[in-house]
């Protein structure tokens, strides 16, 4: 391999050179003997206007390019750069295709030398990383890089990057790195060079593995530390019961901490509900320090009774906070040690006999291999082996479904990797703990399916207590989607397939075992099965489409019982029936050639087909029983509905059963059973009373402790709201009439928040409408804006790309309203478009109030009101972050002070100023309360 590798990055007018498309702007760096020995930076003038937004994006507007050269001016010297050496760039296709189509129309027709991609390479180099954009990598690794999406910046970042991942891979114990290089070869870069290339150099010395590594059956793992179960040496483990105890305390051991009032009310309300054996709920305030206000009382408690407490989170975010930095802090505070473990399902952790196997496969899928590539990398870093900690591709995804754990359905005791099993470890690690942190989904199948993967436990914490109730619920539903379905069945394949059946009936041909059901009956079943699984969601669809309400594109019908007696769903069970005869029949053919296998005669790679195909018959048996309750005869006191995309039809069909209510569930399985559950969140009270959270989750029964901890902050000094008085009536105006005043009045705020927007919208077709409007409007054509469903990316993604612009306005729907953090500077306005109610045609709300009128209770006041408030309870929490956030609130909803409910809104808000007017006069108040925070 050449020594010689060039690093580039290039600028452009757009992504499409064919269109005319032209670089602006170029960078190569010369790397030899893993050294940056030169870099080559030029303008370039592309003859063309550069776009508003390239000019947004770059920061290079026509003026900087005018009196710069011609690309063919400076191409000579480009390609005598680049001869003989390997070109390297971040997204390489984009950087090689655009460049060899300059040098072409320069004369240059012969540009084909190997490339290597460094966001290939960052795949696997970096499996655990959140993002693999440059901007984030640099700030990730702290490279200086002072102008991103200016060439010069991008191509030193990109090298600094390309020499670190390289210095990474000489890291890696050579069974790794051939292992990698063999994988390699199905990449779309040349990175095979590279890798082997390090492989000989380490030839050529004497290999010393890591002390925190081990090599078992050619894979390099990381070792893992094992916790045991021993008695705790404590110096005090008295709970420190006074504000004075607490603030010593904090004194002694974090000085700089600041110190809150709410927080140490939080703490004593905590240990007085462990000690009294009461369930409670508390509202805490944003600002309270709510983490540690219950984390350092449980383990208070946790310590001094010898019992663990349990620590239930709904979201994977908050629970990598706790554990990185609260858990943290609450080591560096408490005068004693105690142990914490993550708790996850089984099916978050890697199978590694599986795992293990499927690396003798001639699998060339590319999402595969770059899935197989990250794990052996991870390996090496992770002691847990959970899914959570990698970035895998849609593709990797459906590969880890084969080998994550699902127990051993051949046997534990003839799984070599037994003594190295993540998810043992992990039930051992919870057996020793004194606080598990866990999901509330995986704290209710604790419930249901009395497994002893938590220790026992009679006290937990339920944060983000506002999702249980919907946690619950989607915890006992059941569901079948099309294109999972039609995966599964994708597996099983036929023989001339070499599937699943294929390979088993292969492995018993070779053995010379012969069963009573031909292969050929099994082919047959599974091609029938096929069709009628098409069949199956084809009816669903066209049932849905008949009677779907919606207008736009995602349709859903509610299925109830006075329909499932109609004639036009017997065809529909019909089917479902047949369906589930088919599948009896391909998993009685399967189960009977497993049951004649002697799995003590056969290898490694014959014992994970059989485990595979095991886990296989475990899906199929769950996929008949749900086609069962979901169709045939589902549960009267569950809503079942169908759903999919009018665009994408059967592939987007979704069908779906949740129970009502889950309050009689929760209230006999788990608060009857246990001594004290701690529910806490910033948003409980509707009105300031508990009672629709009591009713909800099922609390009503027992004497509780509630208690409401208000935010430190002043709010009143912090934040105006604002409801305009000129836009419609929603009741009164058609949508197209109300978005076009909603366009004109947000573009007018845009330009007195100068952007750091973000807009809250209750629909996806409101929201799409409005961002367009806006956008043809052009009148804030220099403006980031960034919408859900329509710009690319996940909401971490969108959010972080709003917080890159200087102005920019971010559009988000349901999942924005709570759980994104942007404090300070970066939003400076949040805009409630609708107030949050779920629309009542909505199958579960359509159900719910059909439950509550049976009890005599308005469904409105009982339900659609109190679950709208503590949503734009949440939607309001969006804006103030910490103390020295200050902002704008608007909401265009006028029900808020036209209706008699709208009141109820605000009084579950904190005392703030309110203030009603024109969008003249608002943009006037708007510009006079942001410019006191700027100054």
């Amino acid at each position: 391999m050449t020594h010689r590798f060039v690093v580039v990055d290039i600028e452009t007018t757009g992504n499409a050179p064919d269109k005319g498309d032209r670089i602006i702007q170029i960078s190569a760096v010369l790397i030899e003997n893993q050294t940056i020995v030169d870099q080559f930076t030029s303008f370039v003038n592309p003859e063309i206007p550069i776009p508003i937004f390239i000019e947004e994006l770059t920061g290079i507007h026509s003026g900087m390019v005018k009196d710069a050269p011609l690309f063919a001016e400076i191409a000579p010297h480009l390609f005598k750069m680049l001869e003989n050496a390997i070109f390297v760039a971040h997204n390489v296709k984009f950087d090689y295709y655009f460049l060899q189509k300059e040098l072409k129309n320069a004369g240059f027709d012969h540009f084909q030398p190997a490339k290597m991609d460094t966001v290939e390479l960052a795949w696997f180099v970096l499996p655990t990383a959140e993002s693999y954009k440059l901007v984030d990598l640099t700030e990730a690794f702290q490279f200086t890089h002072e102008r991103p999406h200016q060439a010069d910046s991008d191509a030193l970042a990109t090298a600094q990057l390309f020499l670190m991942f390289w210095r990474q891979l000489e890291e890696l114990p050579s069974v790794t790195l051939e292992k990698l290089l063999k994988l390699s070869h199905h990449l779309q870069s040349d990175l095979y060079l590279l890798l082997h290339h390090i492989l000989q150099e380490k030839k050529t010395k004497v290999e010393q593995i890591s002390a925190d590594l081990e090599i078992y059956r050619g894979i390099a793992l990381k070792r893992k530390g094992m916790t045991r179960k021993t008695a705790a040496v404590i110096e005090t483990s008295e709970y420190p019961n006074t504000n004075e105890a607490k603030e010593q305390l904090f004194k002694e051991k974090l000085p700089q901490f600041e110190l809150r009032e709410g927080q140490f009310e939080m703490m004593d309300a905590v240990f007085s509900s462990f000690e009294d054996k009461k369930h409670a709920l508390i509202e805490a305030g944003t600002g309270i320090g709510k983490s540690l206000g219950y984390l350092l009382p449980s383990i208070f408690y946790a310590m001094k009774q010898k019992t663990p407490v349990i620590v239930s989170t709904h979201t994977i975010l908050l629970q990598d906070q706790l554990l990185q930095k609260e858990i943290q802090t609450l080591h560096a505070l408490v005068p004693f040690s105690f142990r914490t473990v993550l708790l996850k399902g089984r099916s978050h952790y890697l199978h590694l006999f599986k795992f293990e196997q499927t690396l003798y496969e001639a699998d060339e899928q590319y999402d595969h291999v770059v899935a197989k590539m990250k794990i052996l990398v991870w390996l090496t870093q992770t002691t847990t082996g959970d899914i959570d900690e990698l970035h895998l591709s849609s593709g990797g995804k459906l590969f880890w479904e084969r080998i994550k754990h699902e127990g051993w359905h051949v046997s534990k005791q003839k799984d070599p990797w037994l003594a190295y099993d993540f998810y043992m470890h992990a039930r051992q690690e919870a057996q020793a703990a004194d606080l598990v942190i866990t999901n509330h989904a995986m704290l209710l199948q604790d419930l249901v399916e009395k497994n002893t993967f938590f220790p026992n436990y009679d006290y937990a914490i339920i944060d983000e207590a506002h999702h249980l109730e919907q946690a619950a619920r989607t915890h006992f539903a059941s569901k079948i989607a099309y294109s999972n379905s039609k995966y599964l069945l994708s597996q099983i394949g036929i023989m001339e397939k070499q599937q699943l059946f294929g390979k088993l009936q292969y492995l018993l041909d070779k053995k010379g075992i012969s069963t009573t059901t031909e292969a050929r009956t099994i082919d047959e079943a599974i091609t029938a099965l096929e069709l009628e699984m098409d069949d199956l969601f084809m009816i669903m669809a066209q049932i849905m489409m008949r009677h779907s309400k919606q207008k736009h594109h995602k349709c859903q019908f509610r299925v109830d019982s006075l329909f499932r007696k109609s004639k036009e769903w017997q065809p529909l069970v019909d089917c479902a029936e047949r369906n589930i005869a088919f599948l009896k029949r391909v998993y009685t053919g399967i189960a009977e050639r497993l049951k004649v296998v002697k799995v003590k005669e056969l290898k490694d790679h014959e014992k994970a087909l059989i485990a595979e195909c095991f886990s296989f018959l475990d899906r199929i048996e769950q996929l008949s029983e749900q086609i069962y309750s979901l169709i045939i005869s589902p549960q009267l006191t569950d809503v079942v509905w169908v759903e999919g995309d009018a665009r994408a039809l059967p592939n987007s069909m979704v069908i779906q059963a949740l129970p009502v209510t889950v309050k009689e569930k929760l209230e006999k399985s788990f608060f009857a059973k246990k001594k004290s559950i701690v529910m806490t969140s910033s948003t409980l009270t509707v009105q300031h009373s508990f009672r629709y959270m009591r009713e909800a989750i099922g609390l009503q029964s027992f004497s509780i402790l509630t208690k409401r901890i208000a935010s430190p902050f002043e709010y009143d000094k912090m934040v105006k709201l604002l409801i305009p008085s000129e836009v419609p009536e929603i009741r009164d105006a058609s949508q197209d009439a109300y978005v076009e005043s909603l366009a004109n009045h947000l573009i007018g705020i845009a330009q007195a928040t100068k952007g750091r927007m973000l807009v809250l919208f209750t629909s996806h077709e409101m929201l799409r409408k409005t961002y367009y409007l806006i956008k043809e409007s052009e009148l804030l054509h220099d403006f980031m804006l960034i919408a859900q469903g329509i710009s690319n990316g996940s909401r971490a993604r969108l959010t972080k790309n709003f917080q890159l612009f200087e102005k920019a306005i971010l559009f988000g729907t349901n999942s924005f309203w709570e759980g994104i953090d942007i404090p300070g500077d970066d939003l400076s306005c949040l805009v409630m478009v609708r107030l949050p109610f779920t629309p009542p045609d909505e199958p579960m709300t359509e159900a719910k109030h059909d439950y509550l009128r049976k009890q005599g209770e308005n469904p409105f006041t009982a339900n659609a009101l109190p679950e709208a408030i503590i949503r734009f309870k949440q939607g309001f929490g969006r804006l103030i972050r910490s103390s020295k956030d200050r902002g704008i609130v608007i909401v265009f909803d006028r029900r808020i002070e036209t209706t008699s409910y709208g009141k109820a809104f605000l009084y579950s808000l904190p005392k703030l100023t309110i203030e009603r007017g024109s969008l003249e006069e608002m943009v006037d108040s708007i510009e006079k309360w942001l410019s006191l925070s700027r100054d």
